[in-house]
């Protein structure tokens, strides 16, 4: 009998990775997750993830990460933050990823990027824009590079985050003007039905609480069924 492929986790350490670490064990998915420090290694390992050491910003060590006998058949990358030695994750690290996971054949791509990116700029406040511009226009780099790569890809831009526990109130939206606040483990519960469901394949999803949106407006829910 063959093992199921894995789940590649790019970001498992802290908070929305972490999260979708959490419940992808919970569904006992075989997962594999990219460290780039080993503060976190134990406790992943404890939970049963297979752990790889190595920079996404280092190409060949994500190579070495994707590339081999062990199948992997979806990228999840949560990646992003302060710049390292000048550089962010946030387009660099992704591009590494996106590219080591056409080499690897994998079926699906799930990118956790910003609302704020691309299309959905003029959703969020004008001094956040500003603010951001320079972590949103890394983000909407690795977007493109993602919707250009000919994987299959789900999007999903989160509005501010929040580390309380879930509410179970997080909903998708193809629409772009809507923005607001949800919790890391409403994200991550929203990135795991993503990946079980074709419904979400090729499209860039907003994701918001429905009690926490900004100027509440009329908008279409994206059904993943």
């Amino acid at each position: 009998m063959t093992e199921e492929p894995y789940i590649f986790l790019a970001g498992a350490s802290r908070g929305v990775g972490e999260q979708i670490a959490f419940r992808l064990m919970e569904q006992n998915r075989r997962v594999k997750a990219l460290l780039r420090t080993e503060t976190t290694k134990a406790d992943l390992e404890a939970m049963g993830i297979k752990v790889v050491l190595g920079d996404a910003l280092n190409v060949a060590d994500v190579e070495a990460a994707m590339l081999g006998n062990e199948p992997i058949y979806a990228v999840i990358s949560t990646i992003g933050g302060l710049p390292q030695d000048g550089q962010r994750s946030d387009y660099l690290g992704n591009k590494n990823l996106i590219d080591a996971a056409v080499k690897a054949g994998v079926q699906k791509f799930i990118l956790v990027s910003s609302i704020g990116t691309g299309n959905s700029a003029n959703a969020i406040p004008p001094q956040a824009l500003q603010t951001l511009a320079p972590v949103l226009a890394e983000k909407e780099k690795a977007e493109k590079h993602l919707m250009e790569s000919g994987l299959t890809y789900t999007i999903i831009r989160p509005g501010g985050l929040k580390s309380e526990p879930a509410t179970g109130n997080g909903i998708l939206t193809e629409d772009h003007r809507v923005a607001g606040t949800i919790h890391r483990a409403d994200v991550a519960h929203l990135v795991c039905e993503c990946l079980n469901s074709d419904g979400a394949n090729n499209k860039v999803l907003a994701a918001v609480d429905r009690n926490m949106m900004y100027g509440q407006p009329e908008f279409e829910e994206f059904s993943l069924t």
